[in-house]
């Protein structure tokens, strides 16, 4: 869906800032087919490290059109209206300036273009926000604990805490130059996806 709400199409050119892994990513490259160009960013050499191997065990055309970037969401290396679409999956809720982000996001899309951002939803309904705490403390810590990774889950409640509501995400985009901006809430208002064009 994330992807989809782009408006990627066959030739593109797109990116997907703090790619983690790749998973938009991929999604992407698929979207924009082998004449068009992937770049997935992010700071951590071992997630670009993690999505590279991935690209190579896997055999679709398509993927050999995907660039992996180590570099900074805050200062992206790219010349102005680079890209046809932006994606952010799980990672504005993390960076540090999300006002900076925003306005290099908007800075190297191309006019008319569309960025999408999935991420956990701070919701303003108590019920939604009573149920992802509960389902982060039983579900999701618990699980990732088995495999070893529960460092890496147990701050979700805080940083969802510190983010940003749907409406706050909208005015955030229109703040930085987007001229549309749509937060829509989805799997029951768990997540949230804010679609903004330049």
């Amino acid at each position: 869906m994330a992807v989809s709400w782009t408006g990627a199409k066959d030739g593109d050119n797109v990116l997907d800032v703090c790619c983690g892994s790749g998973d938009l990513t991929f999604l992407l490259s698929e979207r924009v087919g082998p004449y068009g160009k992937a770049v997935g960013l992010d700071f951590s050499k071992e997630q670009l490290l993690t999505a590279s191997t991935r690209q190579k065990l896997r055999s679709k055309t398509c993927y050999k059109n995907i660039k992996w970037m180590e570099g900074n969401a805050l200062d992206l290396p790219f010349p102005d209206s680079s890209f046809d679409a932006v994606t952010i999956g799980y990672g504005l809720r993390n960076v540090i300036d999300r006002h900076k982000a925003m306005t290099e996001i908007c800075r190297v899309l191309k006019p008319g273009s569309t960025i999408s951002i999935l991420d956990f939803n701070k919701s303003i309904n108590p019920l939604s926000t009573t149920i992802q705490e509960l389902m982060i403390d039983n579900i999701v810590v618990p699980v990732a604990s088995g495999y070893g990774l529960e460092d890496e889950y147990k701050y979700l409640k805080s940083s969802i805490k510190n983010f940003l509501t749907g409406n706050e995400l909208e005015m955030l985009a229109l703040e930085v130059g987007f001229s549309t901006a749509k937060h829509f809430e989805i799997g029951f208002g768990l997540m949230g996806n804010l679609v903004a064009i330049r």
